[in-house]
């Protein structure tokens, strides 16, 4: 549990000028579930790009398993995964065909066994003859969280993963993602604006506020710290007040 997993230390990135993130820095141990929260413009999606090697840091380290994400990204790739509600799989292919696909890119053994076993898993074995571009938000986003554990990765970046779903299937998601970080030991950044979804889920949580990190502690440390009801009343304290909590409420 004492190894980091992931090491990010002054992560900077601008766009033309715009700086999205302006000095991230943290680390993340083996089997972590960790929270990346903020509100939208905060930095959390050039974070998790950056991570996966989508998009190159203006100034900064990123390290993987100890290894500089830059010099060794497609090895480094090869141990992780990513989900998110708001990217779709091929629209023209079944759910089946989308998943025996990654399963080929990933070099999956025994694809078929474990494409079954992912689409029981995730209550949607129902689907797999189904045009994925047919599939309600909820199915699609079930698909998409197949597909992230394909390879069986060591480290899972998770994109708002029960934004799309009715209540009871996100209260299965987030026990199912409970369950597979404790028997397989993943480790796990999670984006989320449902607080339900971080208080249950992570472990830690860090909130970003133009682009920083302006606090970081269990979410129950969070609540107490900031002397609030809940998670969501911190998550809308730190939005409003960024900055002037930083400075004055730093964990």
């Amino acid at each position: 549990m004492n190894e980091a997993i992931v090491q990010v230390e002054h992560l900077r990135k601008e766009f033309n000028g715009t700086v999205a993130v302006a000095d991230v820095s943290l680390s993340v141990k083996r089997g972590e579930i960790v929270g990346l929260l903020g509100a939208n413009g905060a930095g959390k999606t050039t974070t998790i790009q950056v991570l996966l090697g989508l998009t190159t840091p203006t100034s900064g380290v990123v390290k993987i398993f100890g290894q500089d994400l830059e010099a060794n990204r497609i090895e480094i790739l090869q141990r992780c995964n990513f989900s998110s509600a708001y990217t779709a799989l091929p629209s023209n292919l079944k759910v089946r065909e989308n998943l025996l696909v990654f399963s080929k890119l990933y070099g999956v053994d025994n694809h078929l066994a474990k494409t079954q076993e992912l689409l029981d898993l995730f209550e949607i074995a129902h689907l797999k003859d189904q045009i994925t571009g047919r599939l309600s938000s909820g199915e699609s986003t079930r698909v998409n969280l197949c597909k992230s554990l394909l390879n069986d990765p060591e480290l899972l970046l998770l994109d708002e993963p029960t934004a799309s779903l009715d209540p009871n299937i996100a209260d299965k998601v987030r026990k199912l993602l409970r369950r597979i970080q404790r028997e397989r030991n993943i480790t796990m950044i999670y984006t989320s604006h449902n607080m339900r979804d971080v208080e249950e889920v992570c472990d830690r949580v860090l909130f970003l506020n133009k682009g920083r990190i302006i606090a970081e502690g269990s979410p129950q440390e969070v609540v107490a710290h900031f002397n609030q009801k809940s998670l969501e009343e911190v998550f809308i304290s730190v939005a409003r007040s960024g900055d002037l909590l930083a400075e004055e409420n730093a964990l």
